[in-house]
Formats: structure tokens, sequence, C-alpha cells
């Protein structure tokens, strides 16, 4: 693959079977299930908040990030948090990771986000190659 053949748009509803595939992929904790994903998906679609990219290769998705834009009071404005980022096993490596994020950057930025953040145990060396630094720690309970 090359970066000719790598496109990163809005994701659209005629993606779902592709997202839902990586998004079991993705999840650790949860297992997700078709049900909540098409009930959570035309929201998050028409959520002004909320981007959805898709990373379109050899007529594929290939990987995706949902991410949102919400209003701080410590931060002075907006922030911008990616709440998933998955590339599929056999893509990684080419790019496509890179592509997503700044692609959501550019948005972020559009929106006035003092920063992007994330919470991750993956892959540090990717983000911090990116100009992302450590941060926090991350705390959570699970409530279901």
């Amino acid at each position: 693959m090359t970066s000719e053949d790598l496109t990163v748009r809005r994701a659209a509803a005629g993606d779902a079977a592709e997202i839902f595939a990586l998004a079991r992929e993705f999840g650790l904790t949860f297992r997700p299930e078709r049900e909540a994903f098409d009930a959570a998906l035309p929201q998050i679609l028409a959520n002004p908040d909320a981007l959805l990219l898709a990373a379109v290769a050899e007529g594929r998705v290939q990987g995706y990030l949902l991410g949102f834009v919400h209003l701080t009071l410590f931060a002075n404005g907006p922030v911008a948090w990616v709440e998933e980022a998955m590339v599929q096993t056999g893509a990684r490596r080419q790019g496509i990771g890179r592509a997503l994020l700044v692609e959501f950057e550019a948005w972020a930025r559009s929106r006035e986000a003092g920063y992007v953040a994330m919470a991750t145990r993956r892959a540090p060396e990717f983000y911090k190659a990116l100009g992302y630094e450590q941060a926090a720690t991350f705390y959570r309970k699970v409530l279901r």
C-alpha cells in the first residue's frame, strides 16, 4: 500500500460492517455487540461534536478513529479526546494510524481545541513519534 492508495474520510452508515469488525478486534474489556453498535452509530454520525473517521485502502476500511470535542473549564475552552483508534492487524505500520490522527488533529484545531488526548496502553512509541507525551494516569470503574 502507498500513501496514494489511502483515503481518510468521515465514516458513513455504509461503513458499519467493516467498522464493527474492527471494533470487535479493538474491544478488550467489552465485547462489542452488533445491536448496541447499530443503535450508537447513527447518533455518533449525527453528533456535531463527534468525528468518526474511516481509513480506506484497497477498497476496504482498514482503520477507524472516533473522537469528540467538548468544553472544559480548566483548559479555557474545548479539548479533543480520541475515544477509539484502531487499525486492522495486517495493515499496521503503513501510515494508517498516523493519517487518522493527522486528520483528527486538523478537525480538533478547526474546533479550536486546546489539545488532543487519549487513554491507551497500546503503542506508546507510535504516539510519542507523533508528538504526544504521557500526561496522566487513567482510572476507570466498570459499571456494567
